[in-house]
């Protein structure tokens, strides 16, 4: 057993770092596999396709990369493309460098050969220029470039060469995916329907991890709404702090779900098995920073996650995090409220423990919860190691008041106590403000948001990843 185990691990880690090949794990029949059909064969799916600006030409990798490529061979459309590259560039600026950032916008982009597509150029006020070219410049220049992209340029993209390779690549996307799609690595860990493995992608050589459901045991568990819901959700978020969903089939045996890879190891672990339990400062804010970040997506599509805790956050090969296992998630319906007993004892918020009704409260007492372990190096209402009754735990969350030591900065604290509110109500999170007002609190002062959700702020730590860590 151990051979074998050893054999496995020395597998996956050659393929991880690409096969050693020039085809960086990639099939000997990869080009074959990822040929482009004929033209001819995708006359049907030009016709029935949403010819949609912002879903083709924004939302869809591929389809922002061929429409930029053929915006680059027209003059006017380069500058707008690089207009708007100007303009994500300033949003992530940081705040020391954004005035003269926007100074030489202004002087390269602001003129009649460039805002050739706006009748009017934005009025800016100098003595109030770092605050202006955000609030008015720069959203007003991005949303008329975007307008006149979506007029008459589109409209030739679409009869371009450029969108015929678009239509080549949906129609690759197009086909069925199965087993054989994939090479098949030893198991990463073990939920509650089944086994995590590691695979790859014949075709590209790309790792992921693959959640296997068994039919079996989501049958006799009565789970099959419970693995479609997980499955419709994962399909509804795009957010680089939850993991995705890139491919779904199924076999025999088992449902199987294609996701991100996070070779990193969970929150728990590094919690609990690096030193002391627990984190310094930056790292808690970095880490609290990104799962508020994911929160803030999944709440976007009206979904409430319900299981937040250290074991389903996982860092990937760079240290950044992403929430998993979504298996509890759950959309809310417009002007709604839901009712649910679920999650994990010491996570789960007073609202939950009571059966109330809820929206969005008890994902924001879960970060309170993780904010506390992850200075702390333990739970607010439970001591690590602890044997206590559930019912013990919940009368805790009810009636006490968590209590702080000295690894906790006034800000901690004051972070803790607001999202650790007992009354939903008058949470941290759960006014009007939502995520815009936890990512306003002072603990976050020196996390740039911007710069977070465009991936370019450096994580704390770095995860050694020669070893090999659950999924």
């Amino acid at each position: 057993m151990e051979l074998e185990n050893i054999v496995a691990n020395t597998v996956l880690l050659k393929a991880r770092e690409g096969g050693g090949g020039k085809r960086k794990g990639r099939s000997k029949k990869w080009k074959e596999i990822l040929r482009f059909p004929h033209i001819s064969q995708c006359v049907e799916l030009g016709k029935t396709i949403e010819r949609d600006y912002a879903s083709i030409c924004e939302k869809q990798p591929i389809g922002r990369l061929l429409f930029r490529q053929y915006c680059e061979i027209k003059p006017n459309l380069q500058r707008c493309i690089q207009l708007l590259d100007a303009m994500e560039d300033y949003e992530v600026t940081p705040d020391e460098k954004r005035k003269s950032r926007g100074e030489q916008i202004i002087k390269t982009f602001l003129s009649k050969q460039v805002c050739f597509f706006i009748s009017k150029p934005p009025i800016f006020f100098k003595t109030d220029f770092q605050l202006n070219i955000y609030i008015f410049v720069v959203p007003a220049l991005t949303r008329a470039a975007h307008e006149y992209l979506s007029g008459a340029p589109f409209a030739d993209y679409q009869n371009s060469m450029y969108f015929d390779r678009f239509l080549q690549w949906k129609m690759l996307e197009r086909q069925p995916i199965t087993k054989d799609t994939f090479r098949q690595y030893r198991v990463l860990g073990k939920g509650g329907f089944g086994e995590v493995c590691a695979c790859q992608v014949r075709a590209t050589g790309k790792m992921y991890a693959c959640k296997k459901l068994e039919k079996k045991r989501i049958k006799k568990r009565k789970g099959e709404s419970m693995a479609l819901n997980e499955k419709q959700i994962l399909e509804k978020v795009n957010s680089r702090f939850v993991v995705s969903l890139a491919y779904a089939y199924e076999t025999k045996d088992a449902l199987c779900l294609v996701l991100t890879i996070m070779n990193g190891g969970d929150l728990k672990f590094h919690i609990y098995n690096m030193g002391t339990p627990g984190f310094e400062k930056d790292r808690v804010q970095f880490y609290a920073a990104q799962i508020c970040c994911g929160l803030e997506h999944l709440h976007r599509e009206s979904i409430v996650y319900r299981d937040l805790k250290p074991e389903n956050i996982l860092l990937d090969d760079n240290g950044h995090i992403r929430i998993s296992d979504l298996g509890l998630a759950i959309k809310v319906p417009d002007g709604e409220n839901i009712r649910g007993r679920v999650g994990t004892v010491g996570y789960m918020a007073p609202e939950v423990i009571n059966n109330e009704k809820y929206a969005m409260s008890p994902d924001w007492w879960g970060l309170g919860c993780l904010v506390y372990e992850m200075t702390a190096g333990r739970l607010p209402f439970r001591a690590r190691k602890e044997r206590v009754k559930r019912e013990e735990v919940e009368r805790r969350v009810q009636e006490e008041e968590e209590e702080y030591n000295d690894k906790f900065t006034e800000d901690a604290k004051a972070i803790c106590r607001m999202l650790l509110t007992k009354d939903p109500k008058q949470r941290l999170g759960c006014n009007v403000d939502r995520a815009v007002g936890v990512k306003a609190h002072s603990f976050f002062k020196n996390i740039n948001f911007k710069r977070m959700e465009a991936g370019i702020v450096e994580p704390p730590f770095v995860p050694d990843v020669s070893g090999l860590s659950c999924c």
